[in-house]
């Protein structure tokens, strides 16, 4: 008999509560935690019973869904999992979870081709790589661009809910240059996904609610936190980055008109694959092309620019040259001084 939906809420929302071993978790939070999955994802205020959730937790333990999971009880009243590594994410997919995946896979495939749902195609076409593979036992055909050992995706889900639900959660952040973690209350807007790493736009509770940008990889705990929430009112988040290359950007900071050249062996790279949707072809020099685009100024802009060396010039405007040309001389310093010293 194929696994309902709901008994899929409750398992995956077990499987995360004894992956996090910073807590210490008994029957009720479990029985708590399911009943407001179940609220979220499907609107059923009715309560999970606590019969039902132990027999969530034996057949996991069980191999009927091929989970096996090393559940185990601590003093007779916390539940957790004897191999802190383990997640029934990890497990082989089963028949019952093919037969779910396919529904899946054909009820988006309706939806592809519609204007409003063309992010769907890549995701559809992920799904049934992965259906194919699973059933013929080969190699999958697609070859996605991926991250295997990108951290913090496990907080999406987490920040996603709250953002939502409109609740404060409490961060511990530390970033590149801090010597330290700190901790505060954050209020999350928008999650927001570049070059395979994540990012959450939000304002910290403390000092005068500046927006935030925080990388998912440097987040190392989240939890709900009481504080009210603090609404944005101020920002479009549906419009934030349609002059931006990348995630780093204030509110408030204008867009200017980029100009550069590329040479015309390299320019077809940029024509068939535009950095920016504002990108227009200027002029034709009989060498190279000119290109525009109306972006704000950035890091993410200086590297893709940097990325394609000496195959392309900037000549707009004059800040953005002259950042251009001093990385360019520290990059040549760099490779002079370790001739050197070679």
């Amino acid at each position: 008999m194929p696994v309902n939906r709901n008994a899929l809420i409750r398992y995956r929302t077990i499987d995360q509560c004894l992956q996090n071993r910073r807590r210490k978790w008994t029957l009720d939070d479990l029985i708590a935690a399911c009943s407001e999955a179940i609220y979220e994802y499907q609107g059923i205020e009715t309560g999970v019973s606590r019969r039902t959730v132990q027999a969530d937790m034996e057949m996991m333990r069980s191999n009927k869904l091929g989970y096996e999971a090393p559940i185990v009880v601590i003093d007779r009243k916390y539940y957790t999992y004897s191999d802190k590594d383990y997640s029934i994410a990890n497990s082989p997919i089963n028949q019952q979870d093919m037969q779910v995946l396919s529904e899946v896979s054909g009820l988006l495939k309706q939806f592809k081709g519609f204007n409003h749902f063309t992010d769907l195609n890549e995701m559809v076409s992920k799904l049934e790589d992965k259906i194919y593979a699973q059933k013929t036992h080969s190699a999958p055909v697609i070859d996605f661009e991926k991250n295997d050992n990108l951290k913090g995706l496990e907080w999406i889900e987490v920040i996603r809910k709250a953002i939502v639900a409109k609740k404060t959660i409490c961060v511990t952040y530390q970033s590149f240059k801090a010597r330290q973690a700190s901790s505060f209350c954050f209020s999350a807007y928008l999650l927001k996904e570049y070059r395979n790493r994540w990012f959450v736009l939000g304002v910290s509770h403390q000092g005068r609610g500046i927006l935030l940008n925080l990388a998912l990889d440097r987040l190392q705990h989240i939890t709900e936190h009481q504080e009210p929430y603090r609404e944005n009112t101020t920002i479009d988040f549906a419009t934030y980055y349609n002059d931006a290359i990348g995630v780093t950007k204030s509110p408030g900071q204008r867009d200017c008109e980029v100009v550069f050249w590329m040479d015309n062996k390299d320019a077809p790279y940029v024509i068939t694959k535009p950095l920016h949707h504002t990108q227009k072809v200027l002029s034709d020099d009989g060498v190279g092309k000119i290109f525009s685009i109306r972006v704000v100024l950035n890091f993410e802009l200086e590297r893709e620019l940097l990325g394609f060396g000496a195959r392309l010039r900037v000549l707009g405007p004059q800040p953005l040259i002259k950042r251009i040309r001093e990385q360019l001389h520290q990059a040549v310093n760099y490779y002079q001084t370790a001739g050197k010293e070679g």
